[in-house]
């Protein structure tokens, strides 16, 4: 019975070395803190003052932008390395 052709496979070359590990640019971590503790003092104003402040007028949205402000800030965090 006649052989098959062996496959030639290229010689293995190892990945060169790990690359240097990426690092947050300097304004990353406070700007994300600061949206989450800013979130999070809106939210808490809100709840203090019946819905009438920080922007009076808009009642329920303010909750609305609190946590869209807390969002943000915990959206950062997946990007933290």
């Amino acid at each position: 019975m006649p052989e098959s052709r062996s496959r030639k496979k290229p010689a293995y070359i190892a990945p060169p070395g790990k690359a240097a590990p990426k690092v947050n640019p300097p304004w990353f971590v406070p700007v994300m803190l600061g949206l989450m503790i800013v979130g999070l003092v809106w939210i808490v104003t809100t709840y203090l003052t019946s819905t009438n402040y920080p922007i009076p007028g808009i009642h329920n949205w303010n909750l609305a932008i609190g946590f869209a402000l807390l969002l943000g800030g915990f959206s950062l965090t997946t990007r933290w390395q």
